[in-house]
């Protein structure tokens, strides 16, 4: 039994929610975000290699939808600690049953979850207040020359994003839309 992490599954194999236990009392609260020993039953694979921040100022803002391709393609554990963001992961695998398919969970710093998102997603979220802060934890190291996105805004994934979208970066809004022929990457 693992004390500090609740794993729940989702109809995405390997993608899984990760509920922490925080510890509180009047002084205020302990949440421990992660923990490779305990993270391992629920898919985590390695050490973390990198460690990101990200702090998103406005509300609807849409960040991704990320991967690398591999040979560096990541694992990822995404936490919010500052706000509230509809996070969103996409089954790029090429022979998975669910290909093409997403999850929507929220996190919030009030809801003590996690995404654990295995290698063969793209990933990405929507800020839903002003002033969010996200913690990333990667599986290997950021590897430009195998970077790779979808629009978040392509009909083909189906995402509905909760607020009208705002403030996509230009590398965002330079991913093409899906063709019909897309098969993703191998994981």
């Amino acid at each position: 039994m693992n004390a500090r992490f609740t794993a729940h599954v989702t109809p995405l194999e390997g993608l899984a929610v990760i509920s922490r236990k925080t510890l509180s009392d009047d002084r205020g609260f302990l949440s421990r975000l992660f923990c490779e020993e305990d993270l391992v039953p629920f898919g985590w694979q390695g050490h973390i290699a990198q460690l990101n921040e990200t702090g998103t100022r406005h509300k609807g803002t849409v960040r991704g939808m990320h991967f690398q391709h591999p040979p560096h393609a990541e694992i990822k554990l995404v936490t919010c600690t500052r706000g509230r963001v509809l996070d969103i992961a996409v089954d790029i695998r090429t022979q998975s049953p669910t290909f093409l398919q997403h999850v929507a969970i929220e996190l919030s710093e009030d809801n003590a979850c996690s995404l654990l998102i295995p290698e063969g997603f793209a990933h990405g979220f929507q800020a839903l207040t002003d002033d969010v802060r996200m913690i990333y934890a990667h599986s290997k190291p950021y590897a430009a020359a195998s970077e790779g996105g979808l629009n978040p805004q392509d009909p083909a994934l189906g995402i509905g994003w909760p607020l009208p979208v705002v403030n996509l970066s230009p590398r965002d809004l330079a991913h093409p839309l899906l063709s019909p022929d897309y098969r993703g990457i191998a994981a």
